[in-house]
């Protein structure tokens, strides 16, 4: 099992630090993982991404360039990585800054910035609800239609995100709590 994982939005969105939560969480479920940071000279207001890959087996490589998943914050990042997805990505995209489009069969448009503004209040833990998102959607690729068992693969859960945002936000502990609920709220969004 591998996922290939790219967070991308602007400076200060926080995609930097969600993908330090994520590849923490691979690491509370005994995966492999690489967190590999990218952002503009100008930072805040510049475009910002990072890819994490999990794996089952060892990670060779940071490089992606096919991701299996992409979350995009923002319309720009959203449009920067679409020509490398195929129909096989799953999308997660910001919904209050896009325009409506479709642009593969596992595209989810979500009002992500509306919940972080109307659940939990603080439009900062916009990426954590992403993070939420991303964990629950990943839970629900891994359920066989046909089937009610879980596939044998690894995914990420909720309870290792959870417990990763205490370790990720440790020096900051102010900000552990909200964050929390943050990844509860994105997480349980979808049914």
């Amino acid at each position: 099992m591998q996922n290939k994982i790219i967070i991308a939005g602007f400076g200060g969105q926080g995609v930097l630090i969600a993908g330090i939560l994520i590849a923490q969480t691979a690491i509370e479920e005994d995966l492999h993982t690489t967190w590999f940071p990218s952002y503009g000279a100008e930072m805040r207001g510049g475009t910002a991404n990072s890819t994490v890959i999990i794996s089952s087996d060892e990670v060779g490589s940071p490089v992606v360039s096919i991701p299996d998943t992409l979350i995009a914050l923002n319309e720009l990042s959203l449009n920067k990585f679409i020509p490398k997805m195929t129909d096989e990505t799953l999308i997660i995209a910001n919904l209050n800054v896009l325009q409506n489009k479709k642009y593969s069969p596992k595209f989810h448009s979500i009002p992500i910035t509306d919940i972080a503004d109307k659940t939990i209040k603080n439009l900062k833990t916009t990426n954590m609800v992403a993070v939420g998102l991303l964990i629950k959607l990943l839970e629900k690729n891994t359920t066989d239609p046909k089937d009610t068992k879980k596939n044998d693969e690894k995914v990420l859960h909720l309870e290792s995100a959870l417990h990763a945002c205490e370790k990720v936000f440790e020096s900051k502990q102010q900000l552990i709590e909200i964050n929390k609920k943050a990844i509860q709220a994105g997480y349980n969004f979808i049914n």
